[in-house]
């Protein structure tokens, strides 16, 4: 097998109010698969059935989706609330102590939405739920109740990138505009993070995680929308692909 096996973070749903399943966006294992390169394995926010370890051993780059459950606020030290659900805390127990491990080993990351929130609070950083109830803040979620694909993810503001950081010099230029699909957001990143990217309204768009020893990345926006056509996105998911195939190599030489 050639190309390199990609874990793409699975979350819970109930179908019709009855049935449990751990799924992904089709759009996150096309990305994967086309634009990164990469062989789509998705993981089961199920601790009882899989373990961290068990995963870190069997993929070679670790892909964090987006989802509607917020990250449960105990994983950073605040308090739960009914207004801020729902929650995935079986995402959350595999997840978030994945990341800490790829990190530790140098297996590349890479987090979208929710994804660039997880890396955050896994290596010490805080959000904040409703991102939009912060003063200056604008909305970032999208329009309510529209089933337009093109208008939930169509572009709706700036992100600034840090002049000669590792975005900027990735993507050749210092301002992109994004698609804006969240309520929660990272508010402070820690001591382990480096912001990279903010948008017109100051909240955190681009991280990296400088002390790493691969390619650990997270955006706000949902790169994996249209991941091949456009071009910030496919810059993206291919350095993350090509992070994934050196992993892949040095690991069985």
């Amino acid at each position: 097998m050639t190309r390199p096996i990609i874990g793409v973070s699975g979350g819970y749903h109930l179908i019709n109010d009855a049935y449990r399943v751990q799924a992904t966006g089709e759009r996150n294992l096309s990305a994967v698969a086309h634009a990164a390169g990469g062989l789509p394995l998705i993981i089961p926010g199920m601790p009882d059935s899989v373990s961290p370890a068990e995963i870190l051993d069997s993929i070679d780059g670790l892909f964090l989706t987006g989802g509607r459950p917020n990250v449960h606020p105990s994983r950073y030290g605040h308090e739960p609330s009914a207004a801020h659900e729902p929650y995935d805390e079986g995402r959350d127990d595999i997840v978030l102590p994945l990341i800490r491990g790829a990190v530790e080993i140098g297996m590349p990351v890479f987090g979208v939405c929710r994804g660039i929130q997880e890396i955050a609070v896994a290596l010490g950083g805080t959000l904040h739920p409703e991102v939009r109830d912060l003063p200056g803040k604008m909305n970032h979620r999208m329009p309510p109740g529209e089933k337009d694909m093109a208008v939930i993810f169509r572009k709706r503001h700036k992100v600034r990138l840090t002049p000669g950081g590792w975005f900027a010099r990735t993507l050749g230029t210092e301002e992109i505009v994004t698609n804006s699909l969240h309520g929660q957001a990272v508010v402070d990143p820690g001591p382990n993070l480096e912001v990279e990217g903010v948008s017109e309204d100051g909240v955190i768009e681009a991280i990296r995680v400088p002390g790493a020893r691969g390619l650990a990345i997270g955006v706000q926006w949902h790169a994996e929308y249209e991941a091949e056509a456009d071009p910030v996105s496919a810059m993206l998911f291919s350095k993350f692909g090509e992070a994934a195939k050196t992993w892949r190599h040095s690991r069985a030489a």
